[in-house]
């Protein structure tokens, strides 16, 4: 069955012409020895048809514009395959991320560039209509691309498009936002207690700095976000105050060296979250500053963010601080990126977003048992 087909059949009528399109013809169902692979689960609308020889099980749903059919040539049935349908913002599918799909073991990826919420509605139908509702976790979305707020309008529509049982799972990583940020949070969290800590993050008005601010505001340490000014510090914590209620947050602008060093003191984990190329501590910063037991730099561009980490570092002691490296944290990132991939296709109602790969990233540094 074509796509094409799919979309246009509407009620029994057009499934009727259809059929006659391809010179199939209704037949009485007069024996059990073919069963449905996966079916819409409306009996009234169960047809057995016949075409070139072979049973055809077709379940048929006139529910929004399209129907679900699936076979079953004679007794043997196709061995399902696991389809991971990567919806990309950007014009060009991330390379990445298509590597690591493979890496995770997807079976078939289908990749698309350009997706936006006007355009994605026939992309997740494809998805939700092919296979029947106990099959369908063999099928699942992977949302990406640079941007991560079109990112998150893209996992919106997705979701609103979705009803029922007709469902996949979705995974939302645009620009590898909620995977580095889950990485950097439980690489200090296997390190250090984080609850009632204090944590600064700079370059916190960020994709990954935002998450990473909530992670850490999840955790009940005491969060302080960096910008370059007040008004989108602010913005920063109204945002996550409105989804961690009881988030204890502080806002505050910086745009010299020397006041991103002063925002450090007393602030026990440093995330450095900023745009490549951004160095926001200059070398010997970390042993001047008080207090500070855990300091991650999330830039791998020179000029890196902290300048007293390398980015291979991973949990090196520097003037009495741990710190962590971008390619120090990637190999945890990769790790969590591999297995949420993988989660997937182990039921077709998942949403992973910021919070439930955080979940897997403790699971992966050994923080809590798996």
């Amino acid at each position: 069955m074509d796509s094409g087909a799919l979309y246009s059949a509407s009620g029994l009528n057009d499934v009727a012409s259809f059929l006659a399109a391809r010179r199939i013809k209704e037949v009485p169902d007069t024996s059990n020895d073919t069963g449905l692979v996966s079916s819409w689960p409306h009996p009234k609308f169960q047809t057995q048809f016949t075409t070139v020889g072979y049973p055809l099980i077709a379940s048929v749903s006139s529910l929004h514009s399209g129907f679900v059919a699936s076979t079953s040539l004679g007794q043997n049935t196709f061995p399902m395959k696991t389809i991971l349908i990567q919806l990309d913002t950007d014009s060009l599918p991330s390379v990445f991320d298509r590597v690591v799909a493979v890496d995770s073991a997807v079976e078939h990826l289908f990749s698309y560039g350009g997706v936006t919420p006007d355009n994605v509605t026939g992309l997740v139908h494809g998805a939700i209509f092919t296979r029947g509702p106990a099959d369908l976790k063999n099928s699942a979305i992977f949302i990406g691309g640079s941007n991560v707020a079109e990112g998150e309008a893209l996992l919106g529509k997705v979701k609103r498009t979705f009803f029922g049982p007709m469902r996949v799972s979705v995974m939302m990583d645009s620009n590898g936002c909620n995977t580095t940020a889950a990485a950097a949070v439980a690489s200090a969290r296997k390190h250090h207690d984080l609850a009632g800590s204090t944590s600064i993050v700079l370059g916190a008005t960020g994709p990954v700095g935002l998450r990473a601010a909530e992670l850490l505001a999840l955790e009940n340490s005491t969060v302080t976000l960096v910008s370059r000014t007040r008004d989108r510090a602010e913005a920063a914590c109204e945002s996550i105050q409105s989804r961690v209620p009881n988030a204890k947050l502080h806002a505050v602008a910086a745009s010299t060296q020397s006041e991103f060093e002063a925002a450090c003191n007393d602030h026990q984990v440093i995330v450095a979250a900023g745009a490549a190329g951004v160095c926001f501590l200059a070398k010997e910063s970390l042993a001047r500053i008080r207090g500070v037991r855990i300091a991650i730099d999330l830039n791998a561009v020179p000029p890196v963010g902290i300048e007293d980490i390398g980015v291979m570092d991973k949990a090196v002691e520097k003037s009495g601080v741990l710190c962590f490296g971008a390619l120090g944290v990637g190999g945890l990132k990769m790790k969590v990126h591999k297995l949420a991939v993988s989660s997937l296709f182990e039921a077709n109602d998942r949403i992973l977003d910021t919070r439930p790969i955080y979940e897997l990233a403790l699971k992966v540094a050994g923080v809590i048992a798996t």
